[in-house]
């Protein structure tokens, strides 16, 4: 399937979420769920089709034999769950067009939390009665009709793609409460780029994992760096959500995306169901910013907030009564420090932070500070605004390693990349990462670490690319050659020799130490103090400039003259009229 191919089946399937928002009686942030669930069950129909001539060859291999194994055991096997013919979608879609339809996929849904205890409370069941109006009972099979459009022969990793594409249409219509359990495809899929998880025996930890992204695209870097399925099946994922029904989109989502792992409510302040210090070779995440309620008693104590400091108001509460318990100042340094401390000796992590967490002060600057000296920060990634359907202002990107502490030549130093500029627009409102953002934003991380190849292969990329554009295009979803020489012109300019240089605007690796270092800079990890910005050049000479500025100031001054004449005939009018 082509890109334009995925792009219209993606349009055509939203148009089923139109139809159930004009016609279902939900309430506007509620009709993601069924769609969801029906594409989960779809989702199940097909991959278990793919499989079944498999499935029941082996079953009759060993049948009767000491090695015989249950249909539903193969099943898992080479599907990762069991679906019993009730839960066919197929069989669903062809049943009369009536208010029975919710009852069957009721069924299905239940039939399969009962056949694969893992997906136990996770799929939605009593939604479907509302998807057969009485005034319109044929609803439900109008949306099922339109799913019917995902060809069979689909892979696992297009599947996945569509449950993304859905999850993050829902929150940018849903805005914040949508928002609040997804984290941009683009701005994942950066995070992993820079992060390169490896395959083999690895564990990766979110303790605010939303719908699960953050996995999901970790799993798929490899599959695209050509690691086996044996390998990536290595790979687990470990998950804490305290909204049960984000949990259960988390859990369809790993499901659909094949990813293995295991998916905790709770509250990551006060519980710690993974056992999280020093565990984990990788950590990811998106966490809640500004959380101001954390009771500081509960936390205090706990070595997942408390190794580099806990955060801590000046003074004490003023609180009165059963409201007199001390809280956190700010979450956001509990989020960063437990990052930090859930990390194994040759761990990396990549978090979403507010900006503000950059500079803060107090007991917040004094836990960065002991990070900075420390060596366990690796990079910091200044944002472009609009990038989150619940975040306006821009976010920074953190990112730890904790080998990097015992690299002589780059524990003092610190990444910094001033990402606000570089962005494609989606709409009015938000913006996103293109495939080739991700690539060139990621360039800069393997060259600062030496990997001068990765930045050929990737030249050679787009050479290849350019060679084989078209000129022109009336589609815009095609690429010309304009724009593929745009990018191995925005690759060469910044980095002629193919490898890492500081680049004013865009990147700037920093010494702690040193006129404008870090220490200098009050331990501030805020990228745009370190890179710069660049200076255009506007064709005057010095005194030409001088000639303009001195100018502007003289007309400053002449309108201010007049501000202040103004001002004093406002004052002396008003005096009149109130005689």
């Amino acid at each position: 399937m082509t890109d334009s191919e995925l792009k219209t089946l993606k349009d055509n399937l939203w148009h089923a979420a139109d139809v159930l928002r004009a016609g279902a009686h939900l309430a506007a942030n509620k009709y993601g769920q069924p769609i969801l669930g029906l594409i989960f069950l779809r989702y199940a129909d097909i991959l278990y089709k793919q499989h079944k001539a498999e499935i029941e060859a082996e079953y009759n291999k060993s049948k009767g034999t000491r090695a015989e194994k249950s249909i539903k055991d193969i099943s898992i096997k080479y599907c990762g769950f069991y679906l019993p013919e009730e839960a066919y979608y197929t069989t669903i879609n062809d049943a009369p067009d009536d208010a029975n339809k919710a009852t069957l996929v009721k069924k299905a849904m239940e039939a399969i939390e009962r056949e694969n205890e893992k997906m136990d409370g996770v799929l939605p069941k009593e939604v479907y009665g509302q998807l057969v109006p009485e005034e319109e009972p044929e609803l439900l099979s109008n949306i099922m009709r339109i799913f019917m459009d995902i060809p069979e022969n689909i892979s696992v990793d297009l599947f996945g793609e569509i449950y993304e594409f859905f999850l993050g249409e829902f929150a940018l219509q849903e805005g914040k409460d949508g928002g609040t359990f997804y984290t941009p495809a683009t701005v994942v899929r950066y995070m992993v780029e820079v992060l390169q998880p490896q395959n083999g025996e690895k564990k990766i930890l979110d303790p605010a994992c939303g719908s699960g992204g953050m996995f999901v695209q970790a799993a798929r870097f490899m599959h695209r760096h050509n690691k086996s399925s044996d390998e990536v099946m290595k790979f687990r994922c470990y998950g804490v959500e305290k909204e049960p029904d984000t949990v259960k989109l988390a859990k369809m989502n790993l499901l659909l995306n094949n990813v293995r792992g295991e998916i905790v409510e709770a509250n990551s302040f006060y519980s710690d169901p993974h056992n999280a210090v020093g565990n984990f070779d990788y950590v990811m995440a998106n966490p809640p910013f500004n959380v101001d309620e954390v009771v500081y008693d509960k936390v205090k104590d706990d070595p997942r907030f408390n190794i580099y400091g806990v955060p801590k108001n000046k003074s004490k509460t003023s609180k009165k009564g059963s409201d007199k318990k001390e809280t956190v100042p700010n979450a956001n340094y509990l989020w960063i420090s437990y990052f930090a401390s859930s990390l194994n000796a040759t761990g990396k992590a990549a978090l979403v932070m507010a900006n503000s967490a950059s500079d803060a002060g107090g007991s917040e600057l004094e836990i960065r500070k002991k990070m900075i000296e420390e060596g366990i920060i690796s990079q910091m990634v200044t944002l472009p605004s609009n990038m989150f359907s619940s975040v306006t202002l821009p976010a920074t990107l953190w990112f730890f390693d904790k080998q990097k502490t015992q690299d002589a030549q780059k524990k003092d130093k610190i990444l910094f990349i001033d990402a606000r500029s570089i962005f494609t627009q989606v709409d009015r409102a938000h913006r996103k990462f293109s495939d080739e953002q991700i690539k060139n934003l990621g360039i800069i991380t393997r060259l600062y670490n030496g990997d001068t190849q990765a930045f050929k292969d990737l030249i050679a990329e787009y050479s290849a690319a350019l060679k084989a554009a078209p000129e022109a295009s009336d589609d815009k979803e095609v690429k010309t050659k304009a724009y593929w020489q745009t990018q191995i012109d925005w690759l060469n300019e910044r980095f002629p020799n193919g490898t890492y240089t500081d680049v004013i605007g865009l990147c700037k690796a920093a010494s702690i130490e040193g006129e404008d270092g870090i220490r200098d800079q009050d331990y501030s990890l805020n990228a745009g103090r370190y890179v710069g910005v660049v200076i255009e050049d506007d064709g005057m000479t010095e005194a030409e400039f001088k000639a303009k500025m001195l100018g502007l100031n003289t007309e400053l001054e002449t309108l201010s003259k007049e501000a202040g004449t103004l001002e004093k005939q406002i004052a002396d009018n008003l005096k009149e009229l109130f005689k």
